[in-house]
């Protein structure tokens, strides 16, 4: 049952649940590449991972969850937010610089004092698409979890990337999300301020709890530089709020590489989330064997049952695995 591993379960699921369901065409808008000599120290729960996940790794393990070669390309950015970040951001750049697929691109770790000069320095020489910040570098904060966007993205960075024409990949925080007031008017002023930057609300906008997603959407309505990706939620309702009303080109699959290959899912419980993982599940449950997957197998079966929901044909699901990339980062794929 341990993670880094493909069991029977994980092959029957796959064959079952989801190869029916994939296109033969996917982009994946979340994955991340790093080595474990860009912490210090690691962090426990990278010990089980492989101790260098570039491109070439996540091309052989990706298969695990969507099989038959499939994705054709990808958005990549680091893991060492508190970490060497400098060289998790070239090991990047050298991984999507080197890959013989053009569609293979990247985005640069940034941190909330990452100055204007930094980040043109840094987008030229590692020939990054975007960026991506992260609330765990907002400074002076003992719980980075209840911290306003500004504070881990402030404006100025949001500024550069209208400028250059760059997608942010943006992971909000606070309790309640997407269903934040203060969330919501910060993702609507950066929006409509700066129209030339691409804003990527990672995790369905964070929706593991997908009452916030729902919740929270209307107050984005109308915006048409912010997308969402699929990345690693396990319930399908903060999809379908997405595709009812933002539509499903606002919607691009992610696979949040390497978190889609530990086994277990995320659920909502009242109004906050919980992670289960296999080796904390009691697994002889009374009513059944439990046989948990992976948390990427999880994700997908939720987004298949989103589009079923949904009434979304074939080429509206293409969309979403490749098309809405596709448009999304067209200069470059």
């Amino acid at each position: 049952m341990r993670n880094w591993s493909l069991t029977a379960a994980d092959r029957e699921f796959a064959a079952r649940d989801i190869e029916p369901f994939l296109p033969d065409q996917i982009f994946d808008a979340h994955a991340h590449l790093f080595s474990h000599a860009h912490f210090d120290p690691l962090p426990a729960g990278y010990r089980d991972m492989p101790a260098r996940l570039d491109l070439t790794s996540y091309y052989e393990f990706i298969d695990w969850i969507h099989p038959g070669g499939r994705v054709g390309g990808g958005l990549f950015f680091g893991l060492a937010f508190t970490g060497d970040r400098d060289g998790n951001n070239r090991f990047v750049a050298e991984e999507t610089r080197k890959s013989p697929r053009s569609a293979d691109l990247g985005q640069m770790i940034i941190a909330p004092d990452t100055s204007p000069e930094m980040i043109y320095a840094g987008v030229k020489a590692g020939g990054f698409v975007g960026l991506k910040c992260y609330h765990t570098l907002a400074a002076g904060r003992e719980r980075t979890w209840t911290a306003p966007i500004e504070a881990y993205l402030p404006e100025r960075q949001v500024a550069v990337a209208d400028e250059l024409g760059l997608s942010i990949t943006l992971h909000i925080v606070r309790d309640r999300a997407l269903a934040d007031p203060l969330n919501q008017a910060t993702i609507r002023r950066y929006c409509e301020r700066y129209p030339d930057m691409r804003l990527l609300l990672a995790h369905a906008g964070r929706g593991f709890n997908p009452w916030h997603t729902i919740e929270g959407i209307e107050s984005l309505r109308g915006l048409d530089n912010v997308f969402f990706d699929t990345s690693a939620v396990t319930e399908a309702g903060a999809f379908e709020a997405i595709i009812d009303v933002m539509g499903h080109e606002a919607l691009l699959y992610g696979s949040d590489f390497p978190v889609s290959h530990l086994r277990g899912r995320c659920v909502a419980i009242g109004d906050s989330f919980h992670w289960i993982y296999a080796d904390d599940m009691p697994l002889a449950e009374k009513h059944a064997e439990l046989r948990p997957v992976l948390v990427g197998l999880e994700s997908l079966r939720a987004l298949r049952l989103a589009c079923w929901r949904m009434r979304l044909g074939d080429g509206q699901i293409e969309d979403i695995f490749y098309n809405n990339a596709l448009q999304l980062f067209a200069r470059r794929i």
